[in-house]
C-alpha cells in the first residue's frame, strides 16, 4: 500500500500534493487511452504520451512502471483487489458467489463506463496485450487457488482439480462477457453478461 492509499484507508485528508498527484495521474491515463484508441497501442510511444500529457518521461514512469500499466493503473492492482475481496467474503458464501464479488470489485476500479469499454476493446484487439493478460491471468488463478480450495474443503497444493476448474471457469466467463460487451458497443451491464455466461456453463 502506498502513502496515498494508506491515508485513504485511515480516513486522513488528502494533502495538496496528494490531490495534485492524483490529477496528474488521471491526466496521463486519459491521454494514454486517447492515443491508444486513436492510433493503436503498439503504435503509441511512451515519449508521445509524455509529450501530450505535458510531463517528462521520467515523471510518467514515476506514476506508471510500464506502458501496460497505462491501461489501468497496473494489472497487479487487479490481482490484489480480486484476492482481497474474495478473502473478505463471509465464510458461508459459496465459491461462485465470492468469485463474482471479486470480479465486480475489479470492474468497479474503472473511472467510467466509457473508460472500461476503451480498455476492454484495446485488450481484445491488441495481440501483445492479450498475450500479457493471459500470462497474468494464469498467475492470478494460482494466487486465488488457496482461497477457493479452503471454501471447497479441498486439500491445499492444487492436487484437487475442482478449485482450478471453478477459477478458470470464472475467468473464462469474464472474458466471454467482456468480448460480448465490446461487440455490443458497451450496451447493457457487463456483470449481467457474466451471469448469463456462468448460467450457460453451469446449466
Amino acid at each position: 500500500m502506498n502513502q496515498q492509499e494508506a491515508k485513504a484507508a485511515t480516513g486522513a485528508p488528502a494533502t495538496l500534493w496528494d490531490r495534485t498527484r492524483r490529477l496528474a495521474s488521471r491526466e496521463i491515463l486519459e491521454t494514454a487511452l486517447r492515443l491508444f484508441t486513436e492510433q493503436g497501442y503498439d503504435e503509441t510511444t511512451i515519449a508521445q504520451i509524455a509529450r501530450e500529457a505535458g510531463v517528462s518521461q521520467r515523471t510518467l514512469f514515476r506514476y506508471f512502471g510500464t506502458k501496460e500499466d497505462l491501461l489501468g493503473g497496473g494489472q497487479e492492482r487487479f490481482g490484489q483487489v480480486l484476492a482481497d475481496t474474495i478473502g473478505e467474503q463471509p465464510a458461508e458464501a459459496g465459491v461462485w458467489e465470492v468469485l463474482r464479488a471479486g470480479i465486480a470489485a475489479v470492474l468497479a476500479l474503472h473511472d467510467s463506463r466509457e473508460q472500461a469499454l476503451e480498455r476492454f476493446r484495446l485488450l481484445h484487439d491488441t495481440a501483445s496485450l492479450r498475450a500479457g493478460w493471459l500470462e497474468k491471468r494464469l498467475r492470478f488463478q494460482e494466487d486465488l487457488l488457496p482461497l477457493i480450495e479452503a471454501r471447497l474443503d479441498a486439500p491445499a497444493g492444487g492436487a484437487d482439480p475442482r478449485a482450478r476448474a471453478v477459477i478458470a471457469t470464472a475467468f473464462a466467463c469474464l472474458d466471454a462477457a467482456s468480448m460480448a460487451w465490446v461487440a455490443g458497443d458497451g450496451k447493457g451491464d457487463i456483470m449481467d453478461l457474466y451471469d448469463e455466461c456462468l448460467a450457460a456453463v453451469r446449466g
